[in-house]
């Protein structure tokens, strides 16, 4: 007569495949707590590489705007060179430094495209302004004299 070992006062081993299930699971969550962790420790929030790429969206929009136009070009410039330096502070996991560099580019960026289309409004003032004018001497010169 064979006696099972919880007759004898053995506990019960877990079948294999619940064993190896447990494993699995312990093993999952310490590789996720431990990828948390890590980037915890070395990187920047999600918050500060959506910030950064905003910027990045914001100077791409100021260039087309732009186009060739001088006025607002050296603020594009320093636009581009603050996205770059936000960039590099990602890359080197220093967040406050990549979300001060991120927010100054957005603002030269728009900054240019203000300084764009001030100098666009301006010279259309300029244009209606001269056409005012020579619709005046137009009118003075046909309009006739009374004595």
């Amino acid at each position: 007569m064979k006696h099972s070992p919880e007759a004898l006062g053995y506990p019960r081993s877990p079948p294999a495949r619940a064993t190896h299930s447990v494993r699995k699971v312990i093993a999952l969550t310490f590789t996720v707590g431990m990828l948390g962790a890590l980037s915890a420790c070395g990187g920047v929030s999600a918050l500060t590489q959506e910030r950064v790429a905003q910027s990045d969206t914001s100077v791409r929009q100021a260039q087309q705007t732009l186009g060739n136009s001088e006025q607002g070009a050296m603020e594009l410039q320093q636009a581009k060179d603050k996205l770059a330096a936000a960039k590099q502070a990602l890359d080197r996991g220093q967040q406050q430094e990549a979300e001060r560099s991120a927010a100054q580019a957005h603002l030269y960026a728009e900054l240019a495209v203000a300084k764009s289309q001030s100098a666009s409004a301006r010279n259309d003032a300029n244009e209606v302004l001269a056409s005012l004018e020579t619709l005046r001497r137009e009118t003075e010169r046909n309009t006739p004299t009374q004595r």
